[in-house]
């Protein structure tokens, strides 16, 4: 894993995830999405400007810290989206840190976070909560997003606790269904 990342730009830092990190599910409001940038498949500069708009989107949305780093959500173990796809297994934060040279939608979309160059499917966090970005491929092209406050979306919470309920008793990701439990655990004791 760690070698296509660097390729990527993206040095892997271990052991740095914040426990406040938010899991990623899926239920978070529209009026919460920002910064939609679709690039069509047929553009001959695809994979420089999807790397722009994101660029542009995680630099503007506060994504990346005074740092250059955030959070990058992979599968566990060392598969490629694809594969993790076929299977549908949980994924988990990484702190990452972003390079002087990088290529997110190039080289990291041909290995762990897309299914290849110009092909991203990925999930990152700011460090504080304040901003998911999104990549993924839809019909007709690639695009980028930011969800603004995703610990603050009442979708998201409800994703959160309806993921908890229907994991229990299930052999589907133990280890998820810990972290999901803990991070509702924790806003309860705010």
């Amino acid at each position: 894993m760690i070698g296509p990342l660097l390729r990527a730009g993206l040095e892997v830092l271990p052991d740095g995830v914040p426990r406040s990190a938010i899991p990623h599910v899926l239920g978070y409001e529209r009026e919460r999405v920002f910064g939609f940038r679709l690039i069509e498949y047929d553009d001959p500069r695809l994979v420089e400007r999807l790397n722009e708009a994101w660029y542009d989107l995680a630099t503007s949305s506060g994504l990346i810290d005074g740092n250059r780093e955030f959070l990058l959500m992979l599968p566990r173990g060392t598969r490629t989206a694809e594969e993790d796809r076929r299977r549908r297994t949980m994924h988990v934060w990484h702190r990452v840190r972003l390079r002087e040279e990088w290529d997110v939608m190039g080289a990291g979309a041909a290995s762990f976070l897309g299914i290849r160059a110009g092909r991203p499917g990925f999930a990152m966090l700011a460090l504080d909560n304040s901003v998911w970005l999104l990549a993924d491929t839809y019909e007709t092209g690639a695009a980028v997003y930011a969800v603004r406050d995703p610990a603050g979306s009442p979708g998201v919470l409800r994703a959160l606790k309806w993921e908890s309920e229907w994991l229990v008793g299930k052999d589907e990701d133990r280890e998820f269904r810990r972290e999901v439990d803990a991070w509702l655990e924790s806003r309860s004791q705010r």
